[in-house]
């Protein structure tokens, strides 16, 4: 019979028959490793991305309504097609948000700019 061997640590097994790892230390890593690998997928880099953003929102949109120049918020690592939900205001404009933080996309000047907002009651309805 081959001995059994821990998959993290090589240590050599003792116990129960069905034991996968030595201790608790080397299953967490080994689980966490696994989680980082599986972390590459679609659904990782679509969570990660919007995580960037509502950061990102929220670090530029201090007092609930600001404006930036798109370059300044793309420098930093936002993406303006990832998002959660939209509203649309009474003159048709469209707000895209990224949980509670909101943008909508204005030309002003020559530039394009975003007009940055946080959640309120009253878009609910």
């Amino acid at each position: 019979m081959e001995e059994r061997k821990c998959p993290v640590c090589d240590k050599p097994l003792k116990g129960r028959t069905d034991k996968k790892f030595c201790d608790p230390s080397c299953k967490s890593a080994y689980h966490y490793q696994a989680l980082q690998e599986e972390g590459r997928g679609f659904y990782a880099r679509v969570d990660r991305q919007l995580k960037t953003n509502r950061r990102i929102l929220k670090k530029f949109n201090k007092a609930g309504k600001a404006t930036v120049r798109s370059e300044v918020l793309i420098a930093q690592g936002f993406d303006p097609h990832f998002f959660t939900h939209y509203w649309k205001n009474a003159k048709g404009e469209v707000y895209l948000f990224v949980y509670e933080f909101g943008f909508l996309s204005r030309m002003e000047n020559g530039k394009k700019k975003y007009v940055l907002v946080t959640w309120q009651p009253y878009m609910e309805r």
